[in-house]
């Protein structure tokens, strides 16, 4: 494997966070709980720290790794914030793992450079939408405590194991609430100012296809549970539908021209 980050601080600073994140992802279980937490906001610490540096390069980089490992910060800050409120909020080993995996992709497929012409707003535009990434898959998340609380109540097991089932429920819906706002502003601008932007006008490709596709996922789930009172099962199968498009809208089509086809977007 060859390691592609573009500068020597940036490498060190990836590879030391990656290494942080698996103390905790592989050793869980022998870990004390201020061991782990410790190592977790170290890791959290140098993360941040290597996507500061990336975006502070002469010539930042981004692609489908990048937005991953954005996306892998901001679910590690929500969960951190989180711990605080709700202390028996338990999911340290999968999002610590997470993380490693996101920083090492990132290490390896930087993305190509950006546009050193690209407008000013180009940089809030992408920031909106990672943001919507960063709040939908805490949502995911979320939801999948919630049918791990579902399957602990089936088998009986212990119910203040972790968080209840109807605070898992309500914070997942607030992050797809918060996280659907933020997408609609993102393709509303991508729709209404691709040409100040990119420099071309709005054009139906995969990524807007299946962007939109999630949007309408997203916002059938909002109504459904409004107007229907949709809930457990039936809702995670949906919540999970729409954040797989808005995956393969930018990531899954970043990764295509990247890595299968070889070139920049």
């Amino acid at each position: 494997m060859i390691l592609a980050s573009s500068s020597p601080v940036g490498l060190w600073l990836g590879l030391a966070a990656a290494a942080a994140y698996a103390v905790p992802a592989l050793a869980a279980a022998s870990l004390q709980a201020s061991s782990a937490r410790a190592a977790l906001w170290l890791a959290w610490v140098l993360h941040g720290s290597a996507l500061a540096w990336a975006m502070l390069e002469p010539t930042p980089r981004f692609g489908f790794a990048s937005a991953l490992s954005v996306t892998a910060w901001l679910v590690l800050t929500v969960y951190a914030i989180e711990r605080q409120l709700f202390p028996q909020l338990q999911a340290r080993w999968a999002l610590a793992a997470l993380g490693s995996v996101a920083v090492l992709l990132a290490l390896v497929f930087p993305g190509s450079a950006l546009p050193l012409s690209a407008t000013a707003w180009l940089p809030l535009h992408l920031a909106l939408g990672i943001s919507a990434y960063g709040l939908l898959a805490a949502a995911v998340v979320h939801a999948a405590l919630m049918t791990r609380a579902e399957r602990r109540i089936r088998l009986a097991e212990d119910p203040h194991s972790g968080m209840p089932l109807l605070t898992l429920e309500r914070l997942t819906f607030r992050f797809v609430t918060a996280g659907f706002v933020l997408l609609t502003a993102t393709l509303a601008a991508g729709m209404l100012f691709s040409e100040a932007l990119y420099g071309r006008a709005w054009r139906w490709d995969h990524k807007a296809v299946f962007s939109v596709l999630s949007w309408l996922t997203f916002a059938a789930l909002l109504i459904g549970r409004k107007r229907f009172g949709w809930r457990g099962r039936s809702a995670v199968r949906v919540l999970y539908a729409g954040a797989l498009l808005l995956l393969l809208a930018y990531v899954g089509s970043r990764f295509a021209l990247e890595v299968v086809l070889g070139r920049a977007a």
